[in-house]
């Protein structure tokens, strides 16, 4: 395989990676939302159940944000391998072409980040809703339940 093809491969593998977390992390929130926004807290009879079903799925939006800096970073760290590889065969260092390959290196970096911190600001807001739905169950719980009569 060629140099550019192996670049290209780098570069659409990593972006790509991240493109596909983005979306599914997009996927999730509006299902959890629209979940959110259908729920009977009535229905449900214990809070395990309840805490059971508003945070599914939020492990994968927590793991994307965490894991996305890491593969945006693991891009950059191969496109600039590469920039460098590409220079012991080029006849002369051209600087230009030097500065454009890291720059486009850098690219997947800044996508990890904008991946991340939608994912941290989803996964925040998603486990806040959550928490404040378990609390109006409790609520609901505590005040349905008739006081004891005092002696």
């Amino acid at each position: 395989m060629d140099l550019e093809g192996l670049s290209g491969l780098v570069d659409y593998g990593v972006i790509g990676l991240l493109a596909i977390s983005s979306v599914l992390v997009v996927a999730i929130i509006l299902e959890r939302l629209a979940f959110y926004a259908r729920l009977k807290l009535a229905t449900y009879t214990s809070a395990e159940a309840l805490e059971l079903d508003l945070t599914k799925r939020l492990v994968i939006v927590a793991s994307v944000a965490s894991n996305a800096p890491y593969i945006g970073l693991l891009g950059t760290v191969l496109g600039i391998m590469l920039t460098f590889y590409s220079m012991d065969f080029a006849e002369g260092a051209d600087p230009g072409k030097i500065m454009v390959g890291l720059a486009l290196a850098l690219k997947a970096t800044a996508m990890g980040l904008v991946v991340a911190l939608v994912a941290v600001v989803a996964y925040n807001g998603l486990l806040r809703r959550a928490k404040v739905l378990m609390l109006r169950w409790k609520i609901a719980q505590v005040a349905s339940v008739e006081p004891v009569a005092q002696r």
